[in-house]
């Protein structure tokens, strides 16, 4: 499974935002690591993606403030954006209570996800946000 590698272009310029983004996509890529190796059993896995949603939604929170606290213009488009992540984060939780394992979709879900909200809704509020 493919992993994320940190690229400037996913800098918002908030450094909280910035350092949690690279610890997300450190633990993500733990994850996709352990998932790929067949002898990781699926209860380590369960436990790194648990792990993976308490932190995104503790991170989704502290963005969600800095944009509410901004009076961001694209607040609710940003936040359904971090809601469907969390939904299929437990989806494919639910997929691997079921099967054992993690699909494929999880790589390819959690790799596009980041690299295409970094580059859109991440980039936009950065640019568009007056630093405090």
């Amino acid at each position: 499974m493919a992993s994320i590698e940190w690229r400037p272009e996913f800098a918002t310029g908030i450094q909280d935002v910035d350092h949690e983004h690279r610890e997300l996509i450190g633990w993500i890529n733990q994850t996709l690591a352990a998932s790929s190796q067949p002898a990781t059993p699926p209860g380590q896995i369960g436990d790194l993606l648990g792990e993976i949603f308490a932190r995104i939604s503790a991170h989704f929170a502290l963005e969600e403030h800095v944009m509410s606290s901004r009076r961001y213009d694209q607040y609710a488009e940003h936040k359904r954006d971090h809601e469907g992540l969390l939904d299929d984060i437990r989806d494919i939780m639910d997929d691997l209570e079921a099967a054992g394992r993690v699909e494929e979709r999880f790589s390819t879900r959690l790799t596009e996800w980041f690299g295409v909200h970094f580059r859109t809704h991440d980039a936009r509020f950065h640019h568009q946000m007056p630093r405090p």
